[in-house]
């Protein structure tokens, strides 16, 4: 916590710092990885273990919960137990995990192999970020992070394909075992070439806020319980999902309160004071909330529409990667050279432009047909993520770094929570709009309606698929019934459609308050960046 650690010169690492940059960067990337790399294997895993798709969703949910409730409370860990032996615990309950998901033989031995491996990850992300930025300079922290932002950006497209690919050839257990290798070679690295600064060597944390922790276990738990079975429940139709919400206000409340008049906080929610913070935090939320929904739709539109597999549909959307990959080496010189803000404002409408684009899909598309759009998507996305950090996190001090990555990256995933839910909401409730209003235009006196039901009727006739009975009398059933499957389709593309400018809205939104932030200037014992 910051209020329990003293300011401390910068040190120079005693590694070279790319070295430890790769050995940070295999943690995260295994841990942002294995967020997606599941949810292909999904039906699988249901199948396996004699769960219903709906059950084996706690798959995610459960990871989700425990990741989110361990983020903002990684930086007392640290200063608790040392930084550096605390990223090697986490990545050992992660790594242990991970085997034990795989060896799985029930569902509830995978929900609570998931809930521990979500407690090993949470902390990965903000005390990787911490480690690297002050293993840099100021002047070079822009391109550290942009090399250590590719894993970030490039493992939740990798992860459905390569989920997908594991699991079609081997079995979605290896979704998990995939963990094990780079556990032990992040942890060979981290123990030989990471160590701790003297500000942590030194800390002085006290007893852990524990009704802050509880608290904070219950508003997380209950908001993204409510997010992720709302629309199964008709969301606010359900008396229990009434009873999480109060539960999820007032605990949140509550956790507010407490965090903000106790004198060693689970969190320090002081740090908010700092203004491109503030901003900055909105803007990671919400950009979190449109790229996890992209993330989201594109596969779901694939694989729901054009009928493509798991492993087709992540493969149709991973030049996305590619985007984020030629992003990061420019990114990484540009941020020290020009004004930040200008690079976050091009990457919101690079993004915004791009999401127009996914908005003019049809049914008759090839594999490729986007191709652009997902590359200059992930480009923009690259444009966001770097700089952005380096803007928010511009002026804070090195102790205050654990504090404000953890909650910056648990808004970002707050956001992403919230985002997916919304999409799947949107695409669910305006295929039924749209239906009815596909519906009001077929009636017998329509022209097209009557030329298309003739011609099937024509064709299953001449097919010969009246079978017993009237073939005629079959015929036009079967019509009326393709012709029901075609509304209900061009119903669920167009609200494809919606929910694709939808967020195009959104990150055309997100570019004036990209300028109210302020210039960020790179200064000695400042932050420069985090992600």
């Amino acid at each position: 916590m910051s209020s329990a650690a003293t300011p401390q010169q910068q040190a120079k690492p005693a590694s070279n710092p790319w070295l430890i940059a790769i050995a940070v960067m295999l943690a995260t990337f295994m841990e942002v990885l294995d967020t997606s790399i599941a949810s292909v294997a999904l039906p699988h895993i249901a199948g396996s273990l004699s769960a219903s798709n709906d059950e084996a969703t706690w798959v995610l949910t459960s990871y989700l919960v425990a990741n989110a409730i361990i983020l903002p409370a990684s930086t007392w860990f640290a200063l608790r137990f040392g930084r550096k032996r605390f990223l090697i615990i986490c990545i050992t309950i992660f790594t242990i995990s991970s085997f034990a998901c795989g060896a799985a033989t029930s569902l509830w031995m995978i929900l609570a192999a998931r809930a521990i491996q979500g407690a090993g990850g949470g902390a990965l992300q903000p005390l990787s970020q911490a480690i690297l930025l002050e293993s840099f300079p100021p002047e070079k922290r822009g391109l550290a992070m942009a090399v250590f932002a590719l894993g970030v950006v490039v493992a939740p497209v990798l992860g459905p394909t390569f989920g997908g690919w594991l699991t079609d050839t081997y079995s979605w257990r290896w979704a998990f075992y995939i963990n094990i290798p780079i556990g032990v070679m992040a942890i060979f690295m981290i123990l030989r070439y990471v160590q701790d600064p003297p500000y942590i060597q030194n800390a002085k944390p006290g007893r852990i806020d524990a009704i802050g922790l509880g608290l904070l276990a219950l508003w997380l738990g209950a908001l993204q319980i409510i997010l992720d079975k709302g629309q199964e429940v008709d969301w606010f139709g359900a008396v229990w999902l009434r009873w999480a919400t109060a539960i999820l206000i007032i605990t949140f409340i509550a956790f507010l309160f407490r965090e903000w008049v106790h004198d060693k906080p689970l969190v320090n929610l002081r740090i908010f004071a700092h203004r491109n913070f503030t901003l900055g935090c909105i803007l990671i939320a919400l950009f979190g909330a449109v790229i996890y929904g992209m993330v989201t739709l594109l596969p779901l539109f694939y694989q729901e529409l054009m009928g493509y597999t798991a492993l087709n549909a992540g493969i149709a959307v991973s030049p996305r990667g590619l985007g984020a990959i030629i992003a990061m080496p420019v990114i990484g010189i540009l941020t020290s050279k020009i004004d930040n803000r200008l690079m976050i404002a091009f990457g919101f409408a690079l993004f915004g432009i791009c999401s127009l684009w996914f908005g003019q899909v049809y049914l008759g598309i090839g594999p490729w047909t986007l191709i652009w759009a997902i590359i200059l998507s992930g480009f923009g996305s690259g444009c966001v993520f770097v700089p952005l950090s380096t803007t928010t996190m511009a002026g804070l001090k090195n102790e205050e770094i654990g504090n404000a990555s953890g909650l910056y990256n648990l808004l970002r995933n707050i956001g992403g929570s919230i985002g997916i839910s919304i999409v799947n909401t949107i695409v669910s409730r305006h295929a039924q709009m749209h239906r009815s209003e596909l519906v009001r235009s077929i009636t017998d006196t329509s022209h097209n309606y009557q030329e298309q039901s003739a011609a099937i009727q024509h064709a299953m006739t001449m097919a010969g698929t009246g079978g017993n009975g009237s073939p005629l009398y079959s015929a036009g059933t079967r019509a009326l019934g393709i012709v029901n499957g075609m509304v209900e389709q061009q119903a669920r593309l167009w609200s494809y459609v919606d929910d694709f400018r939808y967020l195009a809205v959104v990150c055309f939104a997100c570019v004036p308050i990209v300028f109210m932030l302020k210039k960020a200037v790179a200064k000695k014992g400042a932050v420069g960046a985090a992600h």
